[in-house]
């Protein structure tokens, strides 16, 4: 088995589920706070380093919503997307409407993707889904498939985890989706469930394991609550 491979079977459960895949469009820009900005931020940061046919990489592209940002914003682009749920890769084509034809969509993980060389890599929402091993593994995956200099952009769940952190930026995580109308009630389910299926390190640890994918100058560009991310070069 692949390291990247072995992550927890209940969030790929979700993911395949038809009323949660039908439903996922609603979340991200629900519960993550600053959503479109932080998507827009990846779309700059993408461009100081591409050219302008530039061919891109997008590790968990089911849903669609950023290919179908990007694809929007940089009529040059072309990408191809990588999603283990054949359900989700599904709503990305829907998703992206008359823009789909721009994007090759592969079932799998980081090793499944193409050889490349890419221009620039994303990986949004992603990793928080996968071990320490699997997400070094990803990393240098990702890593081998990107030409020199290129860019790699990642945002996901991240915070600190010392002395009770934890548990007081999943309470700040659960108030924040009340906050964007979630019943209380689940939000007390859904601050459970991230609890317990999702992998959640301090944000030194998110920014070691992409320096030792071979990564540098990585950067934080985007803090938003209990969510952060990351630009990084090959």
């Amino acid at each position: 088995m692949k390291a990247d491979q072995t992550a927890s079977t209940a969030p790929q459960a979700h993911f395949s589920d038809p009323e949660a895949v039908a439903r996922y469009a609603e979340g991200p820009p629900r519960f993550v706070p600053g959503y479109s900005a932080m998507q827009r931020m990846a779309e700059l940061l993408i461009a100081e380093r591409v050219p302008e046919q530039a061919r891109i990489l997008v590790l968990g592209a089911g849903g669609g919503l950023e290919l179908a940002a990007f694809a929007g914003a940089r009529p040059g682009w072309s990408f191809d997307g990588v999603d283990p749920s054949a359900e989700m890769l599904a709503l990305a084509e829907r998703t992206m409407g008359p823009l789909a034809s721009r994007a090759r969509l592969h079932r799998g993980y980081a090793d499944d993707a193409p050889t490349g060389p890419f221009d620039a890599a994303t990986c949004l929402l992603t990793m928080h889904f996968m071990s320490i091993a699997e997400r070094r593994g990803a990393a240098a995956a990702i890593h081998r498939r990107l030409r020199p200099g290129a860019p790699f952009v990642v945002a996901h769940l991240g915070f600190p985890q010392a002395d009770g952190a934890r548990a007081r930026w999943l309470s700040r995580y659960s108030a924040f989706t009340v906050a964007s109308g979630l019943d209380p009630e689940k939000a007390l389910n859904a601050r459970a469930a991230v609890d317990a299926q999702t992998v959640i390190l301090a944000p030194e640890q998110d920014e070691a394991i992409l320096r030792e994918a071979g990564f540098s100058n990585v950067e934080l560009f985007y803090a938003a609550f209990s969510f952060r991310g990351w630009v990084g070069y090959a």
